[in-house]
């Protein structure tokens, strides 16, 4: 079995320069091209609601839902670019071990992106971590690679 193109899903976790790691070893042994992915999780659940047109504070000039939003969108955007600066380290290390990379960053469900990028990309492995939940924690919050394992468009090899 051979690997052309290999999807490495990453993230900030202590796992994640073993994965990639890893994924240098895999690209080096098959000549293969590695492909960087990063999602970025945005709880929508926890962005600051818009102000009520008649709250009153308008009035005064006060609009203290709007400064939350502006702190709100503040930390997603330095999220991101600490994001992108992660993968561009991590690009940087690869090509200068003469591999092919290319790197990208979505906003969303880790899953769903994963898998789509792979199906996008025609990846022939993806590579990613496990964070280790186990029993009650993951069929009450899920987990990412078992979503990944069952959703996958080719192979998957996760590291613990």
């Amino acid at each position: 079995m051979s690997f052309q193109k290999i999807l490495v899903a990453i993230d900030r976790s202590e796992l994640g320069p073993t994965v990639f790691a890893r994924a240098m070893e895999l690209a080096q042994a098959f000549q293969a091209k590695l492909y960087l992915l990063h999602c970025l999780i945005v709880d929508t659940s926890l962005e600051p609601a818009l102000p009520p047109l008649s709250s009153g504070m308008s009035d005064l000039g006060i609009y203290p839902h709007l400064v939350d939003q502006l702190t709100w969108d503040e930390q997603v955007q330095t999220q991101q670019q600490q994001a992108i600066a992660l993968l561009q380290t991590y690009n940087e290390t690869a090509w200068g071990l003469g591999l092919s990379t290319e790197f990208a960053f979505k906003v969303g469900e880790p899953g769903h992106a994963i898998c789509e990028t792979a199906r996008d990309w025609s990846a022939d492995l993806i590579l990613m971590g496990r964070r280790g939940r186990r029993g009650l924690a993951e069929a009450l919050l899920g987990s990412i690679s078992n979503y990944v394992i069952h959703h996958a468009p080719c192979s998957v090899l996760v590291i613990q």
